[in-house]
């Protein structure tokens, strides 16, 4: 199938744009776009900047992808937003591109992004996330491949948010939330995601250590450091899965998010 291309879309002639896409009307892709192999890109969504889609992403109706970040640093530079594959990326979803020359906002493979999700300059988000209605990402914050953020979730600049992790409806992240726990008050976690590692084949093998890693970090009476030293040194938790965790624990420069109980959650 060829690519079919509504009358009223505006697509500059030195825009790239690849086979079998649909393009809806009054879509606007500016000169430096380059659109992969079969995608649909809905009407009246803007593609700008130096910006890069893969194949098979869905751009909804409205969405702005690639415009210039809302950071007053911004000086007008040559920046960039690069989007991976198969993405769906729906109604009035914004995407800035990167603050710094040559520095990018990144979108990875298979994520879904609803409707009025923000993206800020500088993001960078992994494959296989769901960012559910209005979250919004300050700039340079990193979501991890496999992580659910709920609806009107808002992440502080800066801030990471690791694999696995669920981010409970309206919670405001100013710290890190580390891999496979439950973020569900502002910047409290309460246990682990279970549900969704369970989705992603995780045994109860699997689950027990991440659960062990976790009472050491949080219901110990150690700080991070020696909490890692622990984990580190239980030879029951030598795991991929927990090298991870320490890995992420290791990187934190805002600090990671505190623990409560499930009492305090319901409070």
């Amino acid at each position: 199938m060829s690519t079919q291309i509504h009358p009223r879309a505006l697509i500059h002639p030195q825009a790239k744009v690849g086979g079998n896409c649909i393009i809806g009307p009054d879509v606007v892709i500016d000169e430096h776009v380059e659109v992969g192999e079969g995608c649909e890109i809905r009407a009246r969504a803007v593609i700008t900047g130096h910006t890069v889609l893969g194949s098979g992403n869905q751009i909804g109706y409205g969405a702005i992808i690639g415009a210039e970040p809302q950071d007053l640093a911004y000086q007008n530079c040559l920046s960039h937003t690069r989007i991976g594959h198969r993405n769906v990326i729906r109604e009035y979803v914004t995407i800035h591109r990167g603050t710094k020359e040559g520095s990018s906002t990144v979108i990875g493979d298979e994520n879904y992004l609803m409707t009025g999700v923000h993206v800020a300059h500088n993001c960078l988000i992994g494959n296989q996330v769901i960012l559910v209605n209005n979250v919004l990402l300050g700039g340079y914050v990193e979501v991890k491949d496999h992580a659910f953020l709920g609806g009107d979730s808002v992440v502080h600049q800066f801030t990471r948010v690791g694999e696995h992790v669920m981010v409970r409806g309206q919670t405001r992240l100013g710290l890190d939330v580390p891999p496979y726990f439950m973020a569900v008050a502002t910047n409290a976690v309460c246990g682990l995601n279970r549900v969704g590692l369970k989705r992603k084949g995780f045994d109860s093998g699997r689950r027990k250590k991440i659960m062990e890693a976790y009472h050491l970090l949080y219901h110990a009476g150690k700080n991070r450091l020696q909490a890692l030293e622990s984990i580190r040194s239980n030879p029951e938790l030598q795991h991929p899965d927990i090298e991870l965790l320490c890995r992420f624990l290791e990187e934190t420069k805002r600090g990671i998010c505190r623990a409560v109980t499930s009492a305090e959650v319901e409070e």
